[in-house]
């Protein structure tokens, strides 16, 4: 059997790497850029650092602030207008995962008329738009999460149906600096790290796999188990936060082909329906997912509860792997102080609700397993009642 790996963009990794953004960017021949951030990355005196680094080395700078969670396609053509209006010749995207996207999708729309609904991906088709005229994006991720700086394409909610929607957008250099990282909360942390871990979950589990995506996937699962409990003890541990900021990297490396099933499926749904972080919605059913895995791909699901410090009996069956995955998984949601889905969603018919529209995603395909409406179903339901014990341990 084949199977895809498609190589990302070159990546700038290491601590203090963001100094060097203005001397990649004059070699990329830009005169003058657009930093897309949020409102928060800009309080922090992030933005300010990387405007400063950029017009250091003689490059004009406009500042976009206005990004939005789930990267709104109005945010996105906002944005737009302003890079178009200004006349800027590249795009710096510095923040988490709505920062980046919102930086792609102003970059789309620098070389193709707005608004950015046009360039979503259609069920089976690849992304519109002239790819080929984008101007330079260099990528600054402030989180270590969605891996955004390797991946060829962004996400945007689409506010008229309430959806998520994907477009193509190809990085041109990605700049990973760990010490960005230091300040995070450790909610954030927490929520930004299941991310990636579901990033490389998906892949390694996929129905489509290939050595490389298992190389970087697994890797990736091994230094979150071994670096998210001590980022989220100690935000200032650099050791730490740079092994979750590697994990994010290499998880997303590792769905540049296999993609990702379930848990993104999920995700995707209930954080637009019930507005609760990307990271908390694509790994509240993980317990329950993994149990689900585990009779499809035993020795996968032992590998990654092995990595994840999980001790699993050399002749365990598969149901008996897929509880002692569930339970690992849960042991880290409760240690790592994970928002949990029960804040966002008021009951279990609610999160029920959601079964149909998550039905309808597209990447059902990579799981290792068919899936069913029952089968999502079953997951909600007790996902719903793993996450009220997950509170009231949080709680005591």
């Amino acid at each position: 059997m084949f199977s895809t790996w498609n190589s990302p963009n070159p990546v700038l990794y290491g601590s203090g790497s963001s100094k060097a953004v203005g001397a990649q960017l004059k070699k990329l021949g830009c005169k003058k850029v657009v930093v897309v951030c949020d409102a928060g990355v800009k309080a922090a005196g992030i933005a300010g650092k990387i405007l400063g680094y950029i017009q250091a080395a003689g490059i004009e700078t406009v500042l976009f602030d206005g990004v939005l969670p789930d990267s709104p396609d109005v945010t996105i053509n906002e944005g737009g207008a302003l890079a178009a209006g200004e006349k800027v010749d590249g795009v710096v995207a510095v923040g988490g995962g709505s920062s980046i996207d919102t930086g792609k999708g102003i970059d789309v729309l620098l070389s193709n008329p707005p608004p950015i609904n046009r360039y979503f991906a259609r069920p089976g088709q690849p992304p519109t738009g002239d790819l080929s005229r984008l101007k330079p994006i260099v990528v600054i991720p402030t989180t270590a999460g969605t891996g955004s700086e390797v991946t060829p394409g962004g996400a945007c909610a689409d506010t008229a149906a309430n959806t998520k929607e994907n477009f193509g957008c190809p990085v041109t250099l990605g700049i990973i600096d760990p010490e960005l990282t230091l300040e995070l909360p450790p909610a954030v942390t927490a929520a930004t790290a299941f991310d990636a871990l579901c990033h490389a979950v998906e892949a390694v589990v996929s129905n489509q796999p290939n050595e490389f995506s298992q190389l970087f996937g697994f890797e990736a699962i091994r230094l979150i188990g071994e670096n998210l409990p001590e980022a989220v003890r100690d935000g200032g541990d650099l050791k730490a936060r740079e092994g979750l900021q590697l994990a994010a990297t290499m998880a997303s490396m590792s769905i540049l082909g296999p993609f990702c099933n379930i848990p993104h499926d999920i995700g995707a749904v209930i954080c637009m329906r019930f507005r609760m972080p990307h990271g908390v919605a694509v790994s509240a059913c993980l317990p329950e997912i993994f149990k689900f895995y585990a009779p499809a791909v035993p020795d996968k699901m032992k590998k990654i509860t092995e990595a994840l410090g999980g001790a699993v009996p050399e002749a365990a069956a598969p149901e008996e792997i897929g509880r002692i995955a569930s339970e690992t998984i849960f042991e880290l949601m409760k240690n790592s102080g994970l928002p949990r889905l029960t804040d966002y969603v008021a009951s279990k018919a609610e999160l029920l609700s959601a079964v149909r529209p998550i039905m309808a995603t597209q990447n059902f395909f990579f799981s290792p397993r068919p899936v069913t409406p029952d089968d999502i179903a079953d997951i909600l339901g007790k996902s719903y009642d793993a996450q009220l014990r997950l509170r009231a341990l949080m709680e005591v």
